[in-house]
């Protein structure tokens, strides 16, 4: 993984205000509105936005102060990671965390979770929207591809934001994970409500967008397991720790299952149904045009590298696995991003426990030679 880690600030809160509000006490929003990259997209697009593409300048400055406004109003909710004396009693982050991990409640959980966490949901959505928008505007201005691509690789790591909520969600609740890695992702969580940032995400957004980059390009043959064969051997080109998954981990039944839906495009279910017509038939493979006729129902197998057909490609596989889970019956209970990014967080978990117990033996031996 590049060790470059991206730093994020938060925004001047003066930004926020004219001349004459400046005098107001300053408001902490807690939201990273913009890391200091993206501020630096917005800042480099105004200054693109020149002669015939000018007019341009006020719809982007009204929108990026809507979204500042937003914020503003999101921070005059209390902070997660704060006491809190409210309504209901008061709240600590334990208090929260604890909730979170010996909460057993199904479904939709909106109207369990913190007013803070819906409406960040709420801000990280107009922010994905609004550098939607921006790329757009500098497509029609004809700016350097290289400068569209950046603004587009923001937008997925935001739609990643967006993932990683409902991933957390879902390993903070699988009890077949050890109590110390529920309690991390749980503050992991708390962290992504409070700040609408997350540094696990940040360094795993540009692998799952590489791996699913792979995967629109792949024409795998449904029936078999061809198109998997050449993701893994993709995948040892893209990222040490994504290959490491791959190697340790598509072993697993429940990994090996959630890979062939993520690949395939359709469901556990489906797939299980196509192999078995396919066998009866004595037909070796079909391609992704024929899935629809053998299943009998239409299904979408073509995929774009639009990121809202990666959310809504992982959202329908979330989905089902949540009820394969509750309703205990064979397939994935999880999604191979919910597998990925455990790994990722097992891993770094491992490497700080191994960090800390050489600073503990370096200032042992410091001790002793004292």
């Amino acid at each position: 993984m590049n060790d470059n880690k991206i730093e994020f600030t938060t925004v001047d809160i003066n930004e926020f205000f004219n001349q004459s509000e400046q005098s107001q006490q300053e408001i902490d929003t807690g939201i990273i509105v913009f890391t200091e990259h993206q501020r630096e997209l917005v800042h480099k697009l105004r200054d693109c936005l020149t002669g015939e593409h000018a007019n341009q300048l006020a719809p982007l400055n009204k929108r990026i102060d809507d979204l500042k406004k937003l914020a503003i109003s999101i921070a005059s909710f209390p902070s997660l990671l704060e006491r809190a004396d409210l309504t209901g009693g008061t709240r600590t982050p334990t208090s929260l965390i604890d909730s979170l991990i010996n909460s057993n409640r199904e479904g939709d959980t909106t109207l369990q979770l913190p007013s803070k966490a819906t409406l960040g949901k709420g801000f990280l959505v107009a922010k994905l929207h609004t550098f939607s928008s921006l790329e757009k505007i500098a497509k029609r201005a004809d700016l350097d591809p290289k400068f569209i691509t950046l603004i587009h690789d923001e937008t997925i790591s935001m739609m990643f934001l967006l993932l990683a909520e409902d991933v957390y969600l879902n390993l903070i609740r699988d009890t077949s994970l050890t109590m110390e890695t529920r309690r991390q992702l749980a503050l992991a969580l708390l962290l992504l409500w409070e700040h609408r940032a997350d540094q696990n995400i940040s360094d795993i957004s540009p692998v799952l967008q590489s791996v699913w980059k792979a995967r629109t390009r792949l024409a795998p043959a449904f029936g078999t397991m061809m198109g998997t064969s050449e993701l893994i051997m993709i995948s040892f080109q893209l990222d040490e720790q994504w290959s490491q998954f791959i190697k340790t981990k598509l072993g697993e039944q429940g990994v090996n299952q959630a890979m062939e839906e993520f690949l395939f495009g359709i469901s556990y279910e489906q797939i299980t149904k196509l192999k078995s017509l396919l066998r009866e038939k004595g037909i070796a493979a079909i391609g992704r045009d024929e899935v629809s006729s053998f299943l009998g129902t239409d299904v979408k197998t073509d995929v774009s590298e639009d990121y809202r057909d990666f959310f809504q490609q992982y959202s329908l596989r979330r989905d089902n696995a949540r009820a394969r889970k509750r309703l205990n019956i064979p397939g994935p209970h999880k999604t191979l991003e919910d597998y990925f990014i455990s790994f990722v967080m097992d891993l770094n978990r491992e490497k700080q426990e191994k960090d800390l117990h050489r600073h503990e033996d370096s200032l042992e031996n410091m001790l002793a030679n004292a």
